[in-house]
């Protein structure tokens, strides 16, 4: 069956919105039909490979500067074996370093965020302020040596981009924006930075965080995982963008999926859509196949009576999924009215296991707040194990395949991913990862293979 049938998606003309989104198809490069070797997702040596080569070498996704906007403020995150404090210094400046204290290795903070005026050690109370030096060492001339002789923790590159904390474990790394290029110019015009908190839980999965990734980097997996949602999108008609390091695809919501015949009546999550809209869906006399357009058109009049600010975006980003991978680990599925965000974390020492962040982030009304008697409060982060609570349908739908796709992956006839056209993402994503691991992306020696 050819799934392209009666299409009727319209695309964004690239000359309306000049300054915003890009939404011009970029040229896709070679990346060939080799087999994504399955040792990949298990291996404890490319694991090991991984860590050197990639984790140590970006840049990462750290927090949310808006649970840190005082001097004092600190967020404390993980990644792989490491933990590292990002603090708010008194001229609101950010510093990061290793959250270890150089006495006998203790941490000094959960992983959480809080306000502390220095950072003291619980063990033995040494204490550091809060750009990680040394204030105080109790006894210190009881340490013949003295004091560590570079007086303070490591520290490490941090930056701020888009609302977000961002980190690296490289002193040496690229600048932040030149890591990032081009999302900034691609995903600033959503201003993620109006939007607040609404969802902030971590799940432990029994898979490779790669697996995570490439879940929710293509569409292919709609008509088998999610059959409900080829009544809410088109899974056939999806740009795919891949560039230096991150990709993306442009996939078309409020309409159905070629693979099905155009309902009489508005399916239920149109309707919900349409109703999120501000729109009445009982009162409307167009075309099911008219309405993605019908909803662009109402959000474009009616933004500003419902305070919101939709001016910098282009007709499609009113309604569609613009979803970016930022490399390594970093999902968005961005709309103008919230981000859905995704960060995949490794496991400390397991390659079949890892951490799925879920970060949801809404929208608000201009001046809601001010005017709310209940004024905005960051969520409550949960932390639980797979199957033990519902995330919601579409990522219970996602999660339920993983640990078997894991388990998959060790079989002796399975030996790597065979990658579709829907599914170039991937490859281009792992085409990223051999470069790191391989070509020595990211070292200083750029050039020099390791």
């Amino acid at each position: 069956m050819d799934v392209k049938r009666h299409v009727n998606v319209q695309r964004v003309d690239p000359q309306a919105w000049p300054h915003g989104t890009p939404v011009e198809k970029a040229e896709d490069p070679d990346l060939g039909t080799a087999l994504i070797p399955a040792e990949r997702y298990f291996s404890p040596e490319f694991m090991a490979l991984e860590w050197e080569h990639v984790w140590t070498k970006v840049w990462l996704l750290g927090g949310r500067s808006d649970d840190m906007p005082e001097p004092g403020d600190y967020i404390c995150t993980e990644i792989g074996k490491e933990s590292v404090l990002i603090v708010r210094q008194p001229d609101l400046s950010l510093r990061a370093f290793y959250n270890v204290c150089l006495h006998r290795g203790n941490r000094l903070r959960p992983e959480g965020f809080g306000n502390v005026e220095s950072f003291r050690c619980l063990y033995h109370h040494w204490n550091y302020g809060l750009d990680g030096c040394i204030d105080h060492i109790p006894d210190l001339d009881t340490f013949p040596q003295g004091a560590p002789p570079a007086g303070r923790i490591p520290a490490l590159p941090c930056g701020e981009w888009g609302g977000f904390v961002w980190f690296s474990l490289n002193p040496d790394v690229e600048p932040l924006l030149t890591y990032l290029d081009p999302m900034p110019q691609h995903l600033g015009p959503y201003h993620f930075e109006r939007m607040v908190w609404a969802r902030d839980i971590t799940v432990e999965w029994d898979c490779n965080w790669k697996a995570s990734v490439d879940a929710f980097n293509e569409t292919y997996h709609v008509q088998g995982i999610h059959p409900q949602l080829k009544w809410y999108l088109d899974d056939i008609n999806v740009q795919i963008d891949v560039y230096d390091r991150h990709n993306r695809y442009l996939i078309p919501f409020a309409t159905v999926s070629p693979r099905v015949d155009l309902p009489s009546a508005i399916p239920p999550a149109i309707d919900e859509i349409m109703r999120k809209a501000g729109m009445d869906p009982a009162e409307y006399e167009g075309r099911v196949s008219d309405i993605r357009v019908d909803v662009q058109k109402f959000m474009r009049a009616n933004g500003k009576r419902f305070g919101k600010d939709y001016s910098d975006l282009n007709d499609d980003q009113l309604t569609d999924d613009y979803h970016y991978q930022i490399f390594p680990n970093v999902s968005l599925n961005a709309h103008a009215d919230d981000l859905m965000l995704f960060r995949q974390r490794p496991h400390a020492t397991d390659p079949n296991k890892m951490y799925y962040d879920i970060w949801m982030f809404e929208l608000r009304p201009e001046g809601e707040e001010k005017e709310s008697d209940k004024p905005y409060r960051r969520p409550r982060h949960q932390l639980f194990k797979h199957g033990d609570k519902s995330i919601g349908q579409v990522l219970d739908q996602d999660a339920f395949n993983l640990p078997t796709v894991q388990k998959g992956m060790h079989s002796a006839a399975f030996e790597g991913l065979w990658i579709g056209s829907q599914e170039f993402r991937l490859r281009h994503f792992h085409k990223v990862i051999e470069d790191y691991v391989y070509g020595g992306r990211g070292s200083k020696q750029s050039g020099e293979k390791k």
